[in-house]
């Protein structure tokens, strides 16, 4: 066992780049469908001003997490935005029947995309960002 962990442990800075690039990448997709319309996405249709603002969010930040240009910072607003959604999105979806169970509720990605960026924000971004170039991981 001494053996994987060894192997696999010298991969860990690159996977912590993958992960926050990955991260990134899939919150812009949220951020483009929202504010560009691409792909279209029936429940993104009727923009009301929180669904503008998160995408906002999700276009600008996700973007800066892909590259790992203040990963900490952006990490933590996006944890922050992520925890938002859940709450306001899906829990309390139907303010008369609050569900909190995310399979019923469809906030499983919320709460993953939360502790996925609560994590980059303590971790960094790993040896391949530019705020590794920069010297500020």
């Amino acid at each position: 066992m001494d053996a994987i962990d060894k192997l696999l442990s010298k991969w860990q800075p690159t996977a912590l780049s993958l992960f926050r690039f990955i991260t990134g990448l899939l919150l812009l997709q949220y951020g483009i469908a929202k504010i560009l319309g691409f792909p279209a996405v029936p429940m993104f249709a009727k923009i009301p001003p929180l669904i503008t603002a998160a995408g906002s969010l999700e276009l600008v930040l996700g973007a800066l997490l892909m590259v790992g240009l203040f990963t900490r910072l952006v990490a933590f607003i996006l944890s922050g935005e992520m925890a938002f959604a859940y709450f306001l999105g899906h829990m309390f979806k139907d303010a008369a029947k609050p569900v909190f169970l995310p399979l019923l509720n469809g906030g499983t990605g919320a709460i993953l995309f939360c502790f996925a960026c609560l994590y980059l924000s303590t971790a960094g971004g790993g040896p391949i960002s530019v705020d590794a170039s920069r010297g500020k991981s």
